[in-house]
């Protein structure tokens, strides 16, 4: 298999990068990405993802990796790995677009024997449902007869560099028995971890999309517990650490829920569920709590600005991390605007310091940045510490304190600031 094996990862961002790399060391591969900007990057080594390092990236490129954003350059490939976002749109309903374009495109390339895997995290059905009728189209093949199909959700963790994609256990299936086996002897080439065979593609959709939205409901709890916890006056974090010492307890911290996948994921199972008629009200409920957090950190630093007769408008705020994740370059999906523009409705002037934030990508966003922090300034009113980055938490109480004007105001997200103003 593996000197037959020539494999095509479409889409380059933090899934399909380091999988390509993973695959290099055994198989052919060719990466495509739409993105010419990002073909150009890799082509010399960088990637800005952070995902793997130039070292990495380069030695790849000596062991074969091409990269391309045509998708006429993958017509020899015989395997392709489809790894483009799963987003949603305004009203919090799924985005297929990236998923039903790369369908069609790989269509157009598409031969007889070929599998396509699908690793984008959708709901149940959307492989068989929705991609498969696009690759019949654009190819003129019968699905499960002239090509087949595998799903093997992805398990990425942005800016983990110990939980790497071959040391975490993967999940795979196939269109018919067979080739479930062959898709699953595939990943268990390279994934250390092992694998776990699903009976089915939709068994497989369905493991992944849970798996984010079990995550969102008990951050759900822990920062409704946060909420009435504040209003008890009590510390949550104290009650957390008591309760822990049960051995059955689940210690969890309350928290902003951004990013790519548990932000985003449960909207896909209850999009899927409310269109058969159930309406999963623990889910939605889940969102809705988590997705007020932001609010809540916003209302809070206006609440202590008050409190200590400081005036709103024009008012200085520093936020001190942009990122959905510490230690991690990103934006996607942050919740972290949402403090910005609460702040902003009350016409303070905003400030935003995130050091793993590269410099042209921060040109790209319409946020308030600043190159450096500026400590010992004492000029900020407030200052919230949202995103818990390692450099944040080596830095000491009068340090912070150095950034506020007086009576200091520091607003803690992440539990990382000796005795702060507030802490979630």
């Amino acid at each position: 298999m593996k000197s037959k094996k020539k494999i095509a990862i479409i889409g380059l961002g933090y899934v399909g990068l380091p999988l390509a790399h993973a695959f290099i060391n055994q198989y052919e591969v060719i990466g495509l990405d739409i993105n010419q900007a990002r073909i150009d990057e890799l082509q010399s080594g960088f990637d800005r993802t952070l995902e793997l390092t130039q070292a990495q990236l380069n030695e790849a490129i000596e062991k074969g990796m091409k990269f391309t954003n045509e998708i006429e350059d993958t017509k020899t490939c015989n395997t392709y790995i489809i790894t483009v976002p799963t987003p949603i749109d305004n009203e919090n309903k799924p985005d297929l677009t990236p998923l039903i374009k790369s369908s069609q495109a790989v269509g157009t390339v598409l031969k007889k024997g070929d599998i396509v895997i699908y690793e984008s995290t959708v709901y149940p059905g959307v492989t068989e449902e929705v991609c498969v009728p696009e690759l019949e189209k654009r190819s003129g093949l019968k699905f499960n007869e002239d090509f087949f199909c595998g799903y093997s959700p992805e398990r990425i963790n942005p800016g983990d560099k110990e939980h790497t994609v071959t040391k975490i256990l993967k999940i795979t299936a196939g269109s018919t028995p067979e080739v479930a086996k062959e898709v699953d002897e595939l990943y268990k080439s390279i994934i250390t971890a092992g694998t776990h065979l699903a009976p089915t593609i939709k068994v497989a959709e369905a493991a992944k999309v849970i798996e984010n939205t079990q995550r969102d409901v008990n951050i759900a709890l822990m920062n409704e517990l946060a909420m009435i916890f504040d209003v008890m006056g009590i510390d949550t974090n104290a009650v957390l650490e008591a309760a822990a010492t049960k051995w059955n307890f689940i210690k969890l911290s309350p928290g902003l829920v951004g990013g790519h996948c548990i932000g985003v994921d449960p909207y896909y199972l209850t999009h899927k569920a409310q269109a058969l008629g159930y309406t999963p009200n623990l889910i939605l409920g889940a969102r809705q709590i988590n997705n007020g957090v932001s609010k809540l950190i916003a209302d809070k630093a206006i609440k202590y600005m008050i409190k200590a007769d400081k005036k709103l408008k024009g008012a200085n705020v520093l936020v001190m991390g942009v990122t959905f994740k510490e230690n991690c370059p990103d934006m996607r999906n942050t919740k972290v605007v949402d403090i910005i523009s609460e702040l902003k409705e009350y016409e303070c002037n905003v400030e935003v310091y995130d050091y793993w934030v590269d410099k042209s990508d921060r040109e790209s966003k319409d946020l308030p940045f600043i190159d450096e922090l500026p400590l010992g300034s004492h000029k900020y009113d407030a200052v919230i510490v949202a995103v818990g980055h390692d450099k944040f938490k080596e830095m000491s109480k009068a340090e912070y304190e150095s950034l506020c004007s007086e009576s200091p105001i520091i607003i803690d997200v992440k539990g990382v600031v000796e005795k702060p103003t507030w802490r979630l």
